[in-house]
């Protein structure tokens, strides 16, 4: 009967991941629904550099606006979290419809997408919160294929581009569809795991407590790090693969296949990275994938132009090392925090991260102005780098035997 047992609790809790993952993947497609038809507003809309990037940005702020709020307010933490991300979710689904069917100009379109950016910060951290409630041990795993399935989740849409319709209105509606299926799925088919804490009070000083736990500090100052590059790249690198592409005279489809390609190779990365952490640590994991994407920062630049096979060979690496360290982040915060307040803890580190994002997004095209794009990326590499600093000096405190059952 134990045995049973235990195969039954190990069978759910892959049950779990594989629904859960699924539904960030669908729901998460959302976030770069606008940039991926940047294309057709360029020309429909007639706009300029600055709205383009806006309409990135506004999802950027959207999403920290959305944490502050729910983390202030304790939200992950004192309701329902499977509720809390299927309401989010058919919530920025909604704005997304408005978009496609309403939208005639960047204003509503920025203004939309600042509410979908703000509905998502109710999916992707509760996400998390829930996947840690079924694994403790192979917790690293567990979030890289999560991460991992909400990169390949917004990576999508430029997928859904190249191959859908040239009327770029049903291709954002059909992302909507995508992120309806996503709160059905967690609504009705993921439940919290048996390491889930009954619902805590609410406790408004919790977000700066935050702040006061040193382990949990240096984790989010390298998560700090590798934000400042990850949306800099994931917004610019497929702008600078059309210009690149389009300098040569190839086809335009390439560059948006090729787009869904290097960002969607972070799904890749985050599981294998999370599989290494859980046997090696997560401080080396993170450390050595910042160390290899900041390094593609550097050398990106000199390929534009260059065979298209060159081109998205690096970048495609870029992609995967990129992102592949992000789940390890939130697995230090679940594991170094007060197990009450995970959601609020995770929520706080997000919303820091996201707030950064929103100046690497803007510096990028300024720099491809001043330097070209051989050079432009070169602005992200000292996120990842000062990244590697932090969680290795996280790797020396003592509490940081709490990590990957003292893995570090």
């Amino acid at each position: 009967m134990p045995n049973q047992t235990r195969d039954a609790g190990r069978s759910a809790r892959w049950r779990a991941l594989v629904f859960l993952a699924a539904a960030e993947l669908l729901s998460m497609s959302l976030w770069f629904s606008a940039s991926a038809v940047v294309p057709a507003l360029r020309v429909e809309w007639h706009l300029s550099d600055a709205m383009a990037s806006w309409l990135t940005v506004a999802v950027q702020l959207g999403f920290v606006t959305g944490t502050l709020f729910s983390s202030l307010l304790n939200l992950p933490d004192i309701i329902s979290t499977r509720h809390l991300f299927a309401v989010s979710a058919f919530a920025g689904a909604l704005a997304n419809v408005t978009l496609g069917l309403y939208a005639h100009g960047a204003e509503s379109a920025i203004v939309l997408r600042f509410l979908t950016g703000m509905f998502l910060a109710g999916v992707y951290p509760p996400g998390l919160k829930i996947m840690a409630t079924w694994f403790r041990e192979r917790r690293g795993m567990a979030l890289g294929v999560l991460v991992g399935a909400l990169t390949l989740g917004k990576a999508s849409p430029y997928l859904v581009n190249a191959v859908g319709s040239a009327n770029w209105r049903y291709n954002v509606l059909l992302i909507s569809l995508l992120a309806v299926l996503g709160g059905i799925i967690v609504l009705f088919f993921v439940d919290d795991g048996p390491y889930a804490l009954p619902a805590a009070r609410f406790d408004w000083k919790q977000a700066a407590r935050v702040f006061s736990n040193r382990g949990v500090r240096l984790a989010n100052l390298g998560y700090l790090g590798h934000m400042w590059e990850l949306y800099g790249m994931w917004t610019w690198i497929p702008v600078m693969i059309r210009a690149s592409l389009e300098q040569r005279g190839d086809q335009p489809a390439l560059a948006e296949v090729g787009s869904f390609v290097v960002i969607g190779c972070g799904a890749l990365g985050c599981v294998v990275a999370g599989l290494l952490a859980d046997r090696i640590g997560r401080t080396i994991v993170t450390s050595w994938a910042m160390g290899l994407s900041g390094t593609c920062c550097l050398v990106i630049g000199f390929l534009f132009g260059a065979h298209p096979l060159f081109l998205l060979l690096i970048a495609a690496i870029w992609g995967a090392s990129v992102v592949a360290d992000s789940a390890q982040f939130s697995s230090c915060v679940t594991e170094l925090g007060d197990p009450r307040y995970v959601g609020t803890a995770l929520t706080i580190q997000m919303c820091l991260g996201f707030l950064l994002t929103t100046i690497s997004i803007e510096l990028v095209p300024h720099f491809v102005k001043l330097v070209t794009w051989r050079y432009a990326f070169m602005i992200l590499a000292p996120g990842p780098f000062l990244g590697v600093i932090a969680m290795l000096r996280l790797r020396g405190l003592p509490e940081a035997v709490k990590i990957a059952q003292g893995r570090r």
